[in-house]
């Protein structure tokens, strides 16, 4: 019978490991026994059985184990290198410390060296790059909504949206063995030009929603007034007394005709600043039913059937019963970037399912005006 083959070299005992080992010699079984059972040399048992009865103690000694080859100093000069370009990889981060002290040191040992320093790579947050002036006028509709209370019960937040017919975030994973990356079930298609999809307009407000209204082809602001103002989001503020129109600063938005027929017809508007999408709400509501529609098992082959799909699931169903069930108060804070730390409240009516979902989006946003919001209606609605 061949000997069994043992490996070179065995990972560090944990502290599991060590407990059973210990238990299992309390129990009477033999060194070579407790071996079998742990996967382990009887050499490594005997050890841990003795340090056990001698020093009463599992744990390794501090400093055993080989010497790391950079010293405290060189830990430190290597975070700060780090620290100056955060992109760099360990690769580049290796090269760059090769050329500064003329010791190679391999990628491997830089990732430990930053992990036991706290330095651990992280997917970037992104945002839309802002100006000076971009900044300064954030800042200042901050300041001028601070004290807003009630108010914030008649803003009407609108918005579009564009859904995908296919989907990809980049986090998709497939499950493959090794030489099977040029399988058809382990190639994921992506199309080069633009990929088909639904365009959407719609609105939130205090116990309320618009109908959601699908755009085709491009918005100019003469298809803005005839399909999305006079049949839907006009009627919908007539329907609320003293309601405010929010509306981001797009072209079709801001054009002279539409302040013209938002004059007319008495619209009050909120100012918005630009650039600025991540301070409203209906950004995170986009954000959840795109999530759902991704997770429709049913297939979709044209823009018209995920329309069909939208329209039956978000206008009839799930999205329908949102405006329905208990009433949740929004605590809302400025941004953070700002310092002001005023409390604006708002009201939405959710079902707890859903803003678990919209929590869920949220983690992560890169300012906190929202996702403070919706932190804190969650961990009240638990």
């Amino acid at each position: 019978m061949p000997r069994r083959r043992k490996r070179a070299r065995f990972e560090q005992l944990t502290e599991f490991e060590r407990g059973r080992i210990i238990g299992l010699r309390e129990a009477g079984l033999s060194y070579r026994a407790v071996a079998s059972r742990v996967q382990r040399n009887s050499s490594t048992v005997m050890r841990v059985w003795k340090q056990w009865t001698d020093e009463c103690r599992t744990t390794r000694k501090s400093g055993s184990g080989p010497r790391n080859v950079t010293s405290a100093r060189d830990d430190r000069h290597l975070v700060r290198m780090a620290r100056t370009d955060r992109t760099a990889s360990s690769r580049q981060l290796a090269a760059l410390w090769s050329i500064a002290t003329g010791v190679s040191l391999c990628a491997s040992s830089i990732r430990r060296r930053l992990l036991q320093c706290g330095l651990r790579a992280r997917t970037p947050l992104y945002r839309i790059p802002l100006t000076h002036d971009h900044r300064r006028l954030r800042l200042q509709w901050a300041n001028q909504h601070r004290d807003w209370r009630a108010d914030w019960q008649h803003v009407v937040f609108s918005d579009e949206s564009r859904f995908n017919l296919w989907y990809h975030d980049g986090r998709i994973r497939v499950r493959r063995y090794a030489g099977e990356r040029h399988l058809p079930e382990c190639i994921i298609e992506r199309h080069s030009g633009r990929t088909p999809g639904v365009m959407v307009w719609g609105a939130i407000a205090y116990h309320r929603r618009s109908q959601l209204l699908r755009i085709v082809g491009n918005l100019n602001s003469n298809r803005y007034i005839r399909e999305v103002l006079q049949p839907e989001a006009v009627p919908f503020l007539q329907s609320l007394p003293g309601a405010v129109f929010q509306q981001d600063n797009a072209r079709p938005h801001t054009a002279r005709i539409v302040k013209s027929f938002f004059a007319a017809q008495q619209v009050q508007l909120l100012p918005w600043p630009a650039y600025s999408p991540d301070m409203s709400p209906i950004e995170h509501v986009w954000d959840v039913i795109g999530r759902r529609l991704a997770r429709d098992p049913r297939p979709v082959a044209s823009a018209d059937e995920l329309w069909c799909h939208q329209s039956v699931e978000l206008n009839q169903g799930k999205v329908s019963t949102y405006t329905s069930k208990s009433t949740v108060n929004f605590p809302e804070k400025m941004e953070q970037q700002t310092g002001i730390k005023p409390i604006i409240l708002t009201h939405w009516t959710w079902p707890k399912e859903f803003l678990a979902e919209v929590k869920a989006s949220a983690e992560g946003v890169n300012n906190r005006l929202v996702a403070d919001m919706i932190m804190d209606t969650s961990a009240k609605l638990t």
